[in-house]
């Protein structure tokens, strides 16, 4: 190597870090069926939610309840690779509907480029991990729930006592508005 590399610009910084997390994860995802088929899966899920849900607990901002706490992070997960994603406010709770995944697309585009891929999809997985940080960090009277629709999902957090919300959330896609 020659000289110093070029500093990378934030959009660099992004792409690289959303690569580096994808070989992470397919690396771990690998391994674990491998080495433990979907027993070690289902472990590894299970192993999972409670690390994030005893993270959440420790990092929810004061007055932000453990649902909308969770279906926020769950929203800025799904930005982080550009999601087409709306924040809906129910009587019964909030609906995110993510009507472009840019996880699936994300993976889409690595497998069209030779990347082997653990999944097929990554639907069952993340809605299997994101259910069981829910089930184990929002509220025992809410119910979080997910629906596949096409190349996006809809989530919902619904309680029996929810109260109204403010007004419906606007589309966001990526970075737009952090």
């Amino acid at each position: 190597m020659t000289g110093e590399p070029s500093p990378l610009d934030p959009a660099e910084k992004v792409d690289l870090w959303r690569q580096r997390f994808f070989e992470a994860q397919a690396a771990a995802e690998e391994f674990i069926l491998g080495q433990h088929g979907e027993e070690g899966l289902a472990a590894w899920i299970q192993a999972n939610s409670r690390i994030t849900a005893k993270l959440l607990r420790a990092q929810r901002p004061a007055g932000v309840s453990a649902t909308d706490h969770f279906m926020t992070r769950l929203q800025r997960q799904l930005l982080l690779y550009d999601s087409a994603v709306t924040s809906e406010p129910q009587p019964s709770g909030t609906v995110l509907r993510n009507a472009d995944c840019g996880i699936l697309r994300y993976r889409k585009r690595a497998a069209r480029a030779g990347v082997v891929l653990t999944f097929s999809s990554p639907c069952p997985y993340c809605q299997e991990l994101n259910t069981a940080i829910a089930a184990r960090y929002v509220e025992p009277d809410v119910t979080v729930s997910c629906e596949q629709a096409g190349d996006g999902c809809t989530w919902r957090a619904e309680s029996p006592h929810a109260e109204g919300g403010d007004a419906a959330g606007s589309p966001h896609r990526g970075r737009a508005g952090d």
